[in-house]
């Protein structure tokens, strides 16, 4: 019988998402009856402990006569337990230096680690992510803060209980975008939820020349540019997918294209630290640049776009940046300023829901594997970071940033 725990979630700021809902698991354990499921008592969970207790699930303190443990953000450093095999977003695959401890403390424990992050398939497309409905809800928070800037409309603050059908109820109340241009970037899950929202606010998409070229906007406006819309090769070059993925050092920025015919920014694409920079100072510092809000969805601090300097929390989204000093500035403190919505959980924001979509996904492709023991099946040998507390193969890159050289 393989014991499986969901642990409490430990990230500050607070996220309230769980990688099973009480439903999820009585299905699971009604097709595998081998499985056992553990819940550790958690007062910030969307689904209350007792809405597992009522599904006769097991709410307890600790985890630790668990083999498989499931979270979904890094957990704190000292509720970690030695040996086990955890799954969550751990954000170090990147070498991401905030993460450091966090991987060094999981190699001290002896501890295997799985990152949902690469849970691909053979096609390296992701099974189990928030993508979609980050796009969701950061186009939601990047519309809001276009109301409180401009004063034209106060869109309500999503709560614990808001849902997918709520925030669209909400949008449908606003009337006062027209004359107003968006630029999407990327054309992900990330990117594809944000245009849903935009296509349910009734949003006229324009191609990307067509966008360049108006004379004028009638309505909500918006276009989407693709990785090939944003760069070009430093040689002139045709541009390359595959090439550019491998070698993004080779071509440059053409975001500066585009960036003087939108009012709002939604960046929605994959960076990586060897590809352009994007939204980069020359631009913020222009005074004819026409972007005054930036909806960072992906959140790559001093990134792609500069003008994210940090992430943003559910209760304060926003913020200014100042492009004359390049520092932060209160919320819609200056006409000059440029405000930032960079909120790194954004799925929190409709926790019920995404819960609910994310243990779907687990359940298809991960917890069949888990259960009967499959630990060897490309698709968690792929997401599969640390061995025992040593790196993999695929993961061997890490040594420096763990600290192993």
């Amino acid at each position: 019988m393989v014991k499986i725990g969901i642990i409490k979630e430990t990230k500050t700021p607070i996220d309230n998402r769980v990688a099973l809902t009480p439903r999820e698991i009585v299905k699971i354990q009604e097709k595998y009856p081998q499985a056992q499921f553990f819940v550790q008592k958690s007062n910030i969970r969307a689904y209350a402990d007792e809405e597992y207790k009522a599904c006769g699930i097991p709410v307890v303190d600790s985890l630790e006569n668990c083999d498989v443990l499931f979270g979904i953000k890094e957990a704190k450093l000292e509720s970690l337990l030695p040996n086990k095999h955890y799954f969550f977003f751990g954000h170090i695959a990147k070498e991401q230096p905030y993460n450091r401890p966090l991987i060094r403390k999981m190699i001290e424990l002896g501890i295997t680690f799985s990152d949902y992050e690469y849970l691909v398939n053979e096609e390296d497309q992701r099974l189990c992510a928030f993508g979609w409905w980050a796009g969701v809800v950061g186009a939601y928070n990047t519309i809001r803060a276009y109301g409180l800037r401009t004063n034209k409309f106060d869109l309500e603050k999503p709560g614990l209980d808001f849902t997918l059908e709520k925030l669209i109820s909400n949008l449908k109340e606003v009337r006062h975008l027209c004359n107003t241009s968006i630029i999407v970037t990327g054309n992900g899950k990330v990117s594809h939820g944000a245009q849903y929202i935009l296509q349910q606010m009734k949003a006229k998409e324009l191609l990307p020349e067509t966008f360049l070229n108006r004379a004028s906007n009638d309505t909500l406006v918006y276009t989407v540019l693709k990785t090939k819309d944003l760069v070009k090769h430093k040689d002139g070059k045709e541009y390359d997918a595959c090439h550019f993925k491998a070698n993004g050092q080779d071509y440059v920025s053409r975001f500066n294209e585009y960036a003087y015919s939108a009012e709002i920014l939604l960046s929605c694409h994959y960076w990586g630290p060897n590809q352009p920079i994007y939204l980069d100072e020359e631009l913020l510092k222009d005074k004819n640049l026409s972007i005054k809000i930036v909806g960072d969805i992906t959140c790559d601090i001093k990134g792609s776009i500069l003008s994210t300097i940090r992430p943003s929390t559910h209760a304060e989204p926003f913020y200014d940046f100042n492009p004359s000093t390049m520092d932060e500035e209160p919320a819609f403190s200056s006409e000059n300023n440029i405000s930032v919505m960079a909120v790194d959980t954004c799925p929190n924001a409709l926790a019920l829901d995404t819960s609910s979509y994310f243990g779907q996904k687990l359940s298809e492709y991960v917890f069949p594997l888990i259960i009967k023991e499959q630990f060897e099946h490309p698709i968690l040998k792929r997401a599969t970071i640390l061995s025992e507390g040593k790196l993999t193969d695929k993961y061997s890159y890490l040594k420096g940033y763990a600290g192993l050289l």
